[in-house]
């Protein structure tokens, strides 16, 4: 069973059905699915119907059954390839696509596509074991993922024993340099520094996660941010990242007074750029794969989002580089 909890924004005013506020969210669900396969709706702990009415600080709790289909299909999804042999596939994902199977997005995934591309069949499902183990099952070749919303690079295994291998080498990330680039809302105090931080999730928002200074809570998270330059109170940042938690950098730019533009969790939209999406690409990695043991180095380019945005700064404000 799959669940969903969030807490209506102190800022909210509308007065819509709980499945239309739902369905407006950044990962929420359209209202016939949420429809179909509901199970259960708390609202401050009671329980509701989907058509009630939502005010701003409401908690609201969501429990819906997201079946497993039969079978992963081949998907004629165009890739966009950066490298390729006989044992990996490095990918230049573009921002919307979501990187493997799971609840909410079983179709027209980067996995989807990879079947296609490889010449496989199908991927049935074996639907014995508990929740991880089918997910796992979902996900051949991936052994590390980009959210949805962030695009660049990502490598994929094209056979078992890489699959392995890559997932030693991403488990101990000692060998490993992972950089994006991002632009954000706000200046950091320091021109670069070191993030060390827990990073737990949000217990008003199941959604979301929290950088906490206490490191023995949540999961370790390092990363290492330095601002490239700054316009007005816009700064554009190269971050790399020496684990892997899920949203690290937008929760450390977040942690920094510097949350991502376009970031529909961790900031509340910007007056300058209010269609902006999420302005975090992976851009550079370098990793040790078979046969290359000192390490390939991938790049890419910097996606059009960026250049519209730094188009509309470099106009309205003077280029600044912070101090040392």
């Amino acid at each position: 069973m799959a669940s969903f909890c969030v807490t209506v924004d102190s800022s909210y005013t509308k007065n819509e059905r709980l499945d239309k506020y739902i369905a407006s969210l950044p990962g929420g669900m359209n209202r016939s699915k949420l429809k179909s396969g509901l199970c259960s709706v708390k609202v401050n702990s009671k329980e509701q119907k989907i058509s009630c009415k939502v005010k701003a600080g409401d908690l609201i709790e969501i429990n819906w059954e997201d079946k497993v289909p039969d079978d992963i299909e081949p998907e004629n999804i165009p890739l966009d390839i950066i490298f390729e042999n006989d044992d990996v596939l490095v990918i230049n994902k573009p921002q919307g696509m979501v990187t493997h199977p799971a609840a909410g997005n079983w179709t027209g995934t980067l996995v989807n596509g990879l079947l296609y591309y490889l010449g496989r069949q199908k991927i049935h499902q074996d639907k014995s074991g508990g929740e991880k183990e089918l997910l796992v099952k979902c996900r051949p070749g991936i052994v590390h993922r980009l959210d949805k919303d962030t695009s660049g690079i990502i490598i994929t295994a094209k056979n078992r024993d890489t699959e392995e291998y890559l997932g030693k080498v991403f488990k101990s990330h000692k060998k490993i340099v992972k950089e994006y680039i991002c632009i954000c809302q706000g200046r950091p105090a320091k021109k670069k520094g070191l993030i060390k931080t827990g990073i737990i999730r949000d217990l008003r928002d199941r959604q979301k996660f929290k950088a906490v200074d206490d490191l023995s809570q949540g999961k370790l998270a390092v990363s290492y941010y330095k601002c490239i330059a700054c316009y007005g109170e816009y700064s554009l940042m190269r971050v790399r990242i020496m684990t892997g938690r899920t949203h690290q950098i937008r929760v450390h730019m977040k942690y920094l007074n510097c949350p991502v533009l376009g970031d529909p969790l961790y900031t509340k939209g910007d007056r300058i750029f209010p269609k902006a999406s999420l302005m975090l690409h992976s851009r550079y990695l370098k990793i040790p794969v078979p046969g290359h043991e000192e390490g390939l180095v991938f790049k890419t380019s910097t996606p059009e989002r960026f250049l519209q945005v730094l188009k509309v700064l470099h106009k309205r404000y003077s280029k600044t580089i912070l101090s040392d």
